[in-house]
């Protein structure tokens, strides 16, 4: 088991109104809340973009230009940081987020490894929201792939499944990528894997040997648990507010420095060092700068 442990902070998301929650939207905004993240202990910023007129902010936004304000920024505010940017789309068309990853060329992007039925039922039975596919058919994915190899860019293949876990190997085996995969267990989500800790070892079995692995984490009490289980079987972590807003003892955060202090205590409570920027840029094979 590595003795180290590489946090990544996810600023903001694509989905939280900063009407309700305090995620954060300007490149000033992100700057700070990254900062705040870097302190406690994160080597690795995953960002997505919104976009920037007054009462629009909930919405994503795939403006090369703003992409690269925001990523600089961040740069700027966190010294030697690692990027990981956000490239989840519905639908064909991905114009928008290659886009972004020709100009910011981050060392890491997202990589959504296959498809997910996105749901959730409430109470009554009904939907909470229209049911929707989110489709990542593997020439998507191979679409994806090909940019980041121009840009060199590292995937982090999403896996929200245990089938899609299984696709990264094949991936590399049919040559859609080389070198060692990243995985990224998105557990929590209704209609995915849940975020049980038990579910940790059958898909540490499932990765190609010796890949890194992280959670992500979706939910409110229920997901700390599994993010103590991670680090004591060595994965990396990842948190923020865009996967929750809630401490283990219920109370609401409004920082993701808040929730990055946690992890790094978790960390340090399986007798593991949280990684500095540089140790992260060796762990995962980056360059270091």
């Amino acid at each position: 088991m590595n003795d180290k442990v590489v946090i990544t902070c996810a600023l903001t998301g694509v989905l939280t109104d900063p009407k309700q929650h305090p995620v954060p939207v300007t490149p000033a905004e992100m700057a700070r809340e990254a900062r705040a993240a870097f302190d406690a202990g994160a080597a690795v910023m995953h960002v997505h973009f919104r976009q920037q007129a007054p009462g629009k902010g909930h919405l994503p936004s795939w403006d090369p230009a703003l992409a690269a304000t925001i990523t600089q920024a961040i740069r700027d505010a966190c010294p030697s940081v690692i990027l990981n940017e956000s490239t989840g789309t519905v639908g064909p068309d991905i114009s928008g987020p290659i886009a972004c990853l020709r100009a910011v060329k981050p060392e890491i992007a997202a990589c959504n490894a296959g498809s997910l039925n996105y749901l959730k039922v409430r109470s009554d039975g009904s939907w909470a929201w229209p049911p929707h596919l989110f489709d990542n058919p593997v020439e998507k994915v191979k679409a994806y792939l090909d940019v980041m190899r121009e840009t060199r860019t590292q995937p982090e293949f999403e896996c929200f499944d245990v089938g899609i876990v299984r696709c990264v190997a094949m991936y590399a085996k049919n040559g859609m990528f080389s070198g060692r995969p990243k995985y990224n267990f998105v557990m929590g989500v209704e209609s995915g894997m849940p975020a049980d800790p038990d579910l940790l070892p059958i898909l540490r079995k499932l990765i190609v040997v010796d890949a890194p692995w992280q959670v992500t984490a979706v939910g409110r009490g229920n997901i700390w648990p599994l993010h103590r289980r991670a680090a004591e079987l060595g994965g990396h972590l990842r948190t923020g507010l865009e996967d929750t807003f809630y401490l283990p003892d219920g109370s609401k955060v409004g920082s993701n420095g808040t929730l990055v202090e946690m992890l790094a205590r978790y960390a340090r409570e399986a007798g593991r060092a949280v990684a500095s920027p540089a140790e992260a840029r060796s762990l995962m094979g980056l360059a270091a700068i």
